[in-house]
């Protein structure tokens, strides 16, 4: 699968302070976030070499109403624990991209309801606007919000590279595994350096 940075935007998905930070929802829950924080360092860098080879970077943020009401069955069935602890409430510091990410105010920020980025939001109208047929993915967590996103956006015939030192999750097993399924039958993977050589060429072919 062909790489061309003429059709291409940075799809950066939920690096928020809930699922980075020490003292963010889901540290609060006992899991080690430092994967997570480290992925999300890889993907400010893509970030500012996306903007600096005129690349769209498109950021999304998992936000829900205080209440929890609009986060359907995810919220009152699947996981319910979200709602009691206020995970991801509109307003609070969990939902917040960090201001070390550098999110420039040409950058596109969306704000989602679900896991896939694509559900709800202005994604499909964002990409048609500007011609773009190709994603390179960062984001956490990879077996949630990220592999949700890139499942959707192969649904689309959108090429899709997911830059693997950028993505991250809390579960190292579901991590590997998700980047498995993606490999299979959705999406090229690929290292930060293949990524930052791409965009600077302009072009790369990924074909495993």
């Amino acid at each position: 699968m062909r790489f061309h940075r003429a059709e291409a935007a940075l799809l950066l998905v939920d690096y928020q302070r809930g699922f980075l930070h020490p003292e963010g929802f889901v540290a609060a829950q006992g899991r080690d976030v430092s994967a997570c924080a480290a992925a999300a360092q890889q993907g400010y860098a893509l970030a500012r070499a996306a903007r600096a080879v005129g690349m769209k970077v498109i950021w999304t943020r998992h936000v829900l109403r205080a209440d929890h009401a609009d986060g359907g069955l995810l919220t009152t069935e699947l996981r319910p624990r979200l709602g009691q602890i206020g995970a991801l409430a509109a307003g609070s510091a969990d939902v917040e991209i960090p201001a070390e990410a550098g999110v420039h105010p040409a950058d596109v920020v969306l704000d989602k309801l679900r896991y896939s980025a694509f559900f709800g939001t202005a994604l499909d109208v964002v990409l048609a606007s500007a011609g773009i047929r190709a994603l390179m993915v960062g984001g956490v967590t990879t077996s949630m919000c990220v592999e949700s996103s890139v499942r959707d956006a192969a649904q689309r015939d959108i090429r899709t590279f997911v830059v693997r030192d950028a993505v991250a999750d809390f579960d190292t097993a579901r991590h590997a595994a998700s980047l498995g399924a993606m490999e299979f039958g959705f999406a090229r993977i690929i290292g930060a350096n293949q990524a930052l050589d791409a965009m600077a060429a302009g072009q790369a072919d990924f074909t495993p």
